[in-house]
């Protein structure tokens, strides 16, 4: 493709907007249509985009110069739009999760195959420089062997009717884990509460275990005092504490750990290793922006993106098995 990708935007909520703002800035790509079920939402885009505008999502797809649509809808919508966007013949970056079942997330990976066109999801801190940073420093073994993560993200505020924490808030986290230690856990455990909601858990607590005895924690929650954006990593030799709210230093590496120590008696003994934090320099660009470049990229040039459907499927997968816990009472449930 010589020219730029034409791209239409489904939803123009929450996070529309901000999808709306980064395709437009984007020297490869013109934004030229979006659609809203809320009429009222459509002024925006269409006086600062010039962009064609629709309270029906079918008419938007229904332009045969369209290259390719974002779907930020309701997340119970992301299967049916995504669905019959491919079958329009669009390439479709849709944001998490991608479905809510594996048979729905399987069915849109082989219908993109079988078009083909591009499926890509909207795991937006699989972007991040800081997350890439950490991947990186993993691979190379910086912090020794990984013994366990713990991520918190919570705040105050954006409660959801339609879908409880684990599906809405999760997702951020667990595409995290499957990147940064480029495995899937073998179970999941999961408790939650209802509190504004009978039938939505507002809070949960997620435990996961990887190959090796990695063990990560996940608290996420829409129910809690002060906004949290943060993920420690603790290994052997060092530790790490990704923080995401703080501009000023997103990745602490502590050099710190515990190690075992021979004796002269054949006896280990257990020292404790205490050294200097290092901010490192990283050269953070917006995540959006990355994600939403990446599959202009993918449209143009037939590439595969970094998170494909395949991708999706796997955290998809990991919620299921949360889901099924959650409901068994925090039983632990195998990743299937």
């Amino acid at each position: 493709m010589n020219k730029p990708a034409r791209v239409g935007l489904i939803g123009y909520g929450y996070w529309g907007p901000n999808l709306a703002r980064n395709f437009h800035a984007l020297p490869d790509a013109h934004l030229v249509a979006v659609a809203d079920a809320d009429a009222t939402r459509l002024d925006e885009p269409a006086r600062l985009y010039q962009a064609r505008t629709y309270t029906d999502y079918h008419e938007l797809l229904a332009d045969p110069t369209l290259d390719a649509v974002a779907i930020s809808t309701p997340a119970r919508t992301h299967f049916e739009i995504a669905r019959a966007a491919l079958e329009r013949g669009k390439h479709v970056l849709v944001e998490k999760p991608l479905a809510m079942s594996s048979a729905e997330a399987r069915e849109l990976i082989t219908l993109a195959e079988q078009k083909p066109r591009v499926l890509m999801v909207g795991h937006t801190f699989v972007y991040n420089p800081a997350v890439w940073k950490i991947r990186e420093l993993i691979e190379q073994r910086a912090l020794g062997d990984v013994y366990y993560i713990y991520a918190n993200r919570v705040n105050l505020g954006r409660v959801q009717r339609d879908i409880n924490a684990l599906w809405s808030i999760a997702p951020h986290d667990i595409s995290i884990l499957l990147y940064v230690l480029g495995a899937m856990p073998l179970d999941v455990s999961a408790r939650g509460a209802t509190y504004l909601n009978a039938n939505v858990e507002d809070v949960v607590f997620v435990t996961l275990t990887f190959p090796n005895q990695v063990l990560a924690h996940i608290h996420a929650s829409w129910l809690d005092p002060s906004k949290v954006r943060q993920m420690t990593i603790v290994g052997s030799e060092k530790m790490i504490v990704y923080d995401d709210v703080d501009t000023e230093a997103r990745l602490r590496i502590y050099d710190k750990g515990v190690y075992r120590h021979g004796s002269e008696y054949g006896e280990f003994q257990l020292k404790v290793h205490s050294g200097d934090i290092n901010i490192p320099k990283i050269e953070m660009s917006e995540p959006l922006r990355n994600e939403c470049a990446h599959f202009v990229e993918c449209v143009r040039e037939g590439k595969r993106p970094r998170t494909d459907g395949e991708n999706g499927l796997r955290v998809v997968r990991v919620l299921e098995a949360a889901q099924e816990s959650l409901e068994k009472n925090g039983a632990t449930v195998p990743v299937r």
